[in-house]
């Protein structure tokens, strides 16, 4: 069930949340307040799914609250691949590379996350367009270094499977 609710937070705990993130980093206090004022917060209970791996995608996320979990399939079975806290975002791929979700993101907990659509980053283009372009370098640099870890993780695990046979 998709929920949505406006402002649950004040304004100011939600730019200090987004300022302590990567993805945010360098933005202005003017273009974070012009972000929020776009934005809207979806609320999951314990065991729905922010989204499932396939669907269409046109937006990320930031977790305002509670817990969250990361799935990919494989072989039939969704397996964990990261746990998601407070402040740390989501989805972002699709906003890079407009494709379906690759992964699902399961609540944890009763949780909120702050939605950010592809259309809300168009009307930052058209205000702030030197910010909107920190924004996806910022977001560009976030999923390379997750591709990064991804790559070491792989790598490790050939390396140890040749190293067994």
């Amino acid at each position: 069930m998709r929920r949505a609710i406006t402002q649950t937070q004040p304004t100011a705990e939600r730019i200090r949340l987004l300022q302590a993130m990567a993805a945010f980093g360098g933005l202005s206090e003017d273009t974070l307040e012009f972000l929020l004022s776009l934005t809207h917060v979806v609320q999951r209970r314990k065991g729905e799914y922010f989204y499932r791996e396939g669907d269409p995608a046109r937006s990320m996320f930031v977790l305002e609250s509670g817990k969250a979990a990361m799935y990919k399939a494989w072989e039939g079975r969704d397996h964990r691949i990261h746990t998601l806290e407070r402040g740390e975002s989501f989805g972002q791929v699709a906003l890079i590379d407009l494709g379906p979700r690759n992964t699902s993101v399961l609540a944890l907990t009763g949780s909120a996350a702050i939605e950010l659509t592809n259309q809300h980053l168009h009307q930052l283009y058209k205000r702030y367009p030197d910010q909107y372009l920190v924004l996806y370098m910022n977001m560009a640099r976030d999923v390379c270094r997750r591709l990064r870890a991804a790559d070491q993780r792989a790598f490790e695990a050939r390396v140890k499977d040749t190293d067994d046979s």
